[in-house]
């Protein structure tokens, strides 16, 4: 492997992590600049999730390390790791919506929770921006069970940005999608 470049946003070095015998990441390289695209392709059960949630410090590596924005987050404790998480949207597969919450509830979950001081009305106008950005112009009010596929992925991106994210992770973006919706998302 080459020298690391300083500009990666995430780096991940030698990587292993099994469940049981199930070896599941075996030595994973990936480097990634800031600013960039990567796309992850592998068949179904192959380790992408399980990829993606060690580079949010969802899960703790066997061996190896993962280096966001020049931090290795696999020795830090709750607190660090929760500052560096603040740096990531995350939209999960099937996008992971509550769904007791409206779609404009789904949004603002993450203002509210990360920046309680935010008035109601920054609020209100940051969770409409976003939701336009995705093409989805009055749905506020629906619920989830009232959306397509296509459009409860893009709420799940519209959550996923709204606090304007260095890094944005999208797990399985258009699977199960219309190939219109697919170019939308894309």
């Amino acid at each position: 492997m080459s020298a690391p470049d300083h500009q990666s946003m995430i780096r991940v070095v030698e990587l292993h992590k099994t469940f049981g015998e199930h070896r599941v990441l075996n030595g994973i390289h990936l480097d990634i600049p800031a600013g960039s695209t990567c796309v992850i392709l592998g068949g179904s059960g192959s380790g992408k999730t399980v990829l993606m949630k060690h580079m949010i410090g969802l899960l703790k590596p066997d061996a190896g390390q993962v280096i966001i924005d020049g931090e290795d987050i696999v020795p830090m404790g709750t607190d660090a790791l929760e500052r560096v998480r603040r740096k990531f949207g995350m939209v999960f597969q099937a996008a992971a919506l509550f769904d007791s919450m409206t779609v404009y509830e789904n949004v603002a979950f993450p203002l509210r929770e990360h920046r309680r001081k935010l008035p109601e009305e920054q609020v209100r106008e940051t969770v409409r921006k976003k939701l336009a950005l995705m093409g989805l112009n009055g749905v506020e009010q629906k619920f989830p069970a009232d959306l397509s596929g296509g459009m409860r992925k893009r709420v799940g991106l519209a959550r996923a940005i709204v606090l304007d994210p260095k890094i944005v992770l999208y797990d399985e973006p258009t699977t199960g999608l219309d190939p219109i919706t697919t170019d939308y998302v894309d």
